[in-house]
C-alpha cells in the first residue's frame, strides 16, 4: 500500500499588520492549510499569528517556531549566525514531518516573504524537497507610505532600499543624493540611522514611521523621535521637488564631478550622489550622455574644446541659486573641468566670484589603464600631457627630458590627435635619449569602453599610428619589467626598491 502523497508548502505573506492587508489568496490558503506555522518570540507572543488570527480554524495544527534570543551584547555575531542556522535547521526539519505526512503547511510571514521575510530560510531548505508556493504580501513600506500619507517615488525616480544595519558611514554615503528611499531594520541601529540622515541631507524630509498598519501605529517626522523604537519601524526618505534640494542660505554651488574614465561601475557613490542632487547638468556631449537622465533636472550640452564658456555658466547659474553639476570624464583634477571652472571663479568680477566650488575626486585613466596591466605605476611616477594647445613644445619636451633623467615612469596623457601626430614621434626621441630601446610601454585605449583595447610593446616598438586622442601611453622606467599572464596581456609593474 503506497503512502500518502506528501503535502504542499505555502510561504503566505500576511502584510505589515493589518489583518484586512492580507490579500484573498493569502485568506484561502490560511485557511485551507491543515498546518499553520508562524514565528515567535520566547515570550510566547507572535505577531503573524495575530494578524492570521480572524482566518484560522479550531481543527489546525500551529507550529510555533521560537526564535533565538537576539538581544544579548554578549554574543558575537559569529554565535547569533550559528544559533539562527539550527534554528532554521530545526524549523524546516518540523515542518517536513508534517508534510511527509501529507499535511499542507502554510508559513505566516510578515509583510512579503521574499522581501527581508523570515521565511525565506524555510524555503531554502524545503523547496526542492516539496511543491511549493509563495504567495506574495503587502510590504511595511508600502503601509508605511500611506500610513503617512507621502508618495514615495514619482516619475523615473529610483526607490532604493536599505537595511538599518549597515554601517553608519556606508548608509550617510548611500543615502546622499537619493530620489527616495526606505531604511528597515531600526529598533537598535535606530541612533545610528538617524545620524546618517542627518550626515546624508535628507534628515529634513525623512518620516519615521512605527508598526505600520497595525493598531499601535505611530508616524512623525524623523528628528522627533527619540529614545528606544522596536524594530518594526522603518524611516522614509520621499521624493522631493528641486526646489528642496537648494542649500539652506538660498546660494547654489558649482560640483566638478569625475565620472572615472567609462562605465557607470566606476563612478564613486559621492560622484552619483552629486548628479543627484544637481538641478543643472553640464558637461561634453559624450560625457554627459553617461549620466542618466532626470526629469526635473536641465542638461547643457557643448562641445568639447569650449571648457570657458562651460565653466561661466556653471558659475553664473550658481550665483542664481542653482546647483550644478560639472561632469568630467576621468577624475576632473587632472588635464580636466576642474581648473578650467576654479579659474573662471578667479578672474570672475560679477556675482559668481562667491561662488562655492567643490571638486568630486573620480578614478584617473591613468589608474584604470595601469589597472588593466599590473602596476606600472607602482614606483616614483610623472604625469604630462603631450598637447600644446595651452603650453609651448619646447617646454613639453624640457619636463619629458628632466622626468626621462629622473628615471621615472610616465603617464602620458593626449599622446596625439588627428592633427597633431608628429608631436609623439619626437617625444619618443627624447625619452630614447635616456631609456633603453626595450623599455616597455602600455598603449591603452577608450579603457572601460566597448573599445577598449590594450597592448604591451616597447619604445622602439611603439607604432604611433596606432595612437590617438583617446589613447593614454604608460611609459616604464628602467627598473619596469613585463612578466608573463598565462594566456591573457603580459603584466607590467614597475618594483617598489629602487637599486642604490
Amino acid at each position: 500500500m503506497m503512502g500518502a502523497a506528501p503535502g504542499r508548502l505555502f510561504g503566505v505573506g500576511i502584510g505589515p499588520g493589518d489583518p484586512e492587508l492580507l490579500t484573498l489568496k493569502a485568506r484561502r490558503v490560511i485557511e485551507a492549510a491543515a498546518v499553520v506555522a508562524y514565528p515567535t518570540a520566547r515570550h510566547g507572543r507572535s505577531v503573524s499569528r495575530r494578524i492570521a488570527a480572524p482566518y484560522l480554524g479550531e481543527a489546525q495544527i500551529e507550529v510555533a517556531l521560537t526564535f533565538p534570543v537576539t538581544t544579548e551584547e554578549t554574543e558575537s555575531p559569529e554565535a547569533y549566525e550559528h544559533a539562527l542556522c539550527d534554528f532554521y535547521d530545526a524549523g524546516a526539519e518540523q515542518l517536513a514531518a508534517h508534510l511527509d505526512a501529507g499535511r499542507d503547511v502554510a508559513v505566516l510571514c510578515e509583510g512579503d516573504p521574499f522581501f527581508y521575510g523570515s521565511y525565506m530560510y524555510l524555503h531554502e531548505r524545503l523547496a526542492h524537497r516539496y511543491e511549493t508556493e509563495v504567495v506574495p504580501g503587502v510590504t511595511s513600506f508600502s503601509a508605511a507610505a500611506a500610513a503617512a500619507g507621502t508618495p514615495l517615488a514619482k516619475r523615473d525616480d529610483v526607490l532604493t532600499v536599505f537595511p538599518g544595519t549597515l554601517p553608519p558611514d556606508v548608509l550617510a554615503t548611500s543615502l546622499r543624493g537619493v530620489d527616495a528611499a526606505v531604511v528597515l531594520k531600526l529598533g537598535r541601529t535606530f541612533e545610528s540611522v538617524r545620524d546618517a540622515a542627518e550626515t546624508a541631507g535628507v534628515a529634513d524630509r525623512a518620516v519615521y514611521v512605527e508598526r505600520a498598519s497595525a493598531p499601535e501605529q505611530r508616524v512623525a517626522a524623523l528628528r522627533d523621535v527619540d529614545g528606544e523604537v522596536p524594530y518594526m519601524s522603518l524611516v522614509l526618505v520621499p521624493t522631493v521637488g528641486a526646489e528642496a534640494r537648494r542649500s539652506e542660505n538660498g546660494q547654489g554651488r558649482v560640483s566638478v564631478v569625475g565620472l572615472g574614465p567609462a562605465g557607470a561601475e566606476w563612478l564613486t557613490p559621492e560622484a552619483r550622489a552629486e548628479l543627484a542632487e544637481a538641478d543643472e547638468l553640464i558637461g561634453y556631449g559624450t560625457y554627459l550622455a553617461r549620466v542618466p537622465a532626470r526629469p526635473r533636472q536641465r542638461r547643457h550640452a557643448s562641445d568639447n574644446r569650449v571648457e570657458d564658456t562651460r565653466a561661466r555658466l556653471a558659475l553664473e547659474l550658481a550665483a542664481a541659486g542653482r546647483r550644478v553639476a560639472v561632469v568630467s570624464s576621468g577624475d576632473p583634477g587632472i588635464f580636466a573641468m576642474a581648473t578650467a571652472v576654479l579659474e573662471a571663479a578667479d578672474e570672475a568680477s560679477n556675482g559668481s566670484a562667491g561662488v562655492e566650488v567643490r571638486v568630486v575626486p573620480g578614478l584617473s585613466a591613468m589608474q584604470a589603464a595601469a589597472a588593466r596591466v599590473g602596476a606600472p605605476l607602482g614606483h616614483d611616477f610623472c604625469v604630462l600631457s603631450l598637447s600644446d594647445q595651452l603650453k609651448p613644445w619646447e617646454v613639453i619636451e624640457r619636463r619629458l627630458d628632466a622626468a626621462a633623467a629622473a628615471d621615472l615612469a610616465l603617464a602620458l596623457y593626449n599622446p596625439a590627435s588627428r592633427t597633431r601626430r608628429e608631436q609623439l614621434e619626437r617625444a619618443r626621441e627624447v625619452l630614447l635619449g635616456h631609456r633603453r630601446p626595450e623599455t616597455p610601454v602600455v598603449v591603452a585605449r577608450a579603457v572601460g569602453s566597448a573599445d577598449e583595447a590594450i597592448a604591451v610593446t616597447t619604445l622602439a616598438g611603439l607604432d604611433p599610428e596606432s595612437v590617438d586622442m583617446r589613447t593614454l601611453l604608460l611609459v616604464g622606467s628602467s627598473t619596469t619589467r613585463v612578466v608573463p599572464n598565462g594566456t591573457g596581456t603580459p603584466r607590467v609593474y614597475t618594483p617598489r626598491r629602487y637599486p642604490g
